[in-house]
């Protein structure tokens, strides 16, 4: 997407990031679960920006050598359009600059665009976490890259 560059989260980005959640989550994160992430010691949070505008975020903490992906959304008119790919890719080479060499997450069992696109970046599926979700206890896909380097 030309024009798209990438911030690590700000205050004055949560208005934004706050009604794509709304937008994007069944069980949505909380204004303080986002400001959390402000000054997370083991966190990387970038936000997507195009004109101006925030149209997409991705989060991960940093635990010893592994990025855990906590949260990835674009806003609904802004999707298929390759921010979510750049936006994990982002993510995942500031975490290799914080020490990760590997990153996990879960995703929704139901959610076969983010499946595919994790798979297309070399994820591969290594469990599942039975009725994960808060707001319709579906199960999460258990993904691992395994070595950040390919990213």
């Amino acid at each position: 997407m030309k024009g798209l560059r990438f911030e690590t989260l700000a205050e004055g980005h949560l208005p934004a990031v706050l009604e794509i959640e709304s937008q994007s989550n069944g069980a949505p994160w909380t204004e303080q679960s986002f400001r959390n992430e402000l000054d997370h010691p083991h966190g990387v949070f970038v936000v997507a920006i195009v004109q101006g505008e925030v149209v997409g975020y991705a989060g991960a903490w940093v635990i010893v050598d592994e990025a855990h992906v906590t949260t990835v959304a674009v806003r609904p008119d802004d999707r298929r359009a390759g921010i979510g790919r750049k936006s994990v890719a982002e993510l995942l080479a500031r975490a290799k600059v914080k020490g990760a060499t590997c990153a996990t997450l879960e995703v929704r069992a139901g959610n076969e665009a983010a499946l595919g696109l994790y798979e297309s970046m070399g994820f591969v599926r290594c469990g599942v976490r039975k009725r994960y979700y808060p707001d319709n206890r579906e199960d999460a896909v258990v993904m691992w890259l395994h070595d950040l380097g390919r990213i």
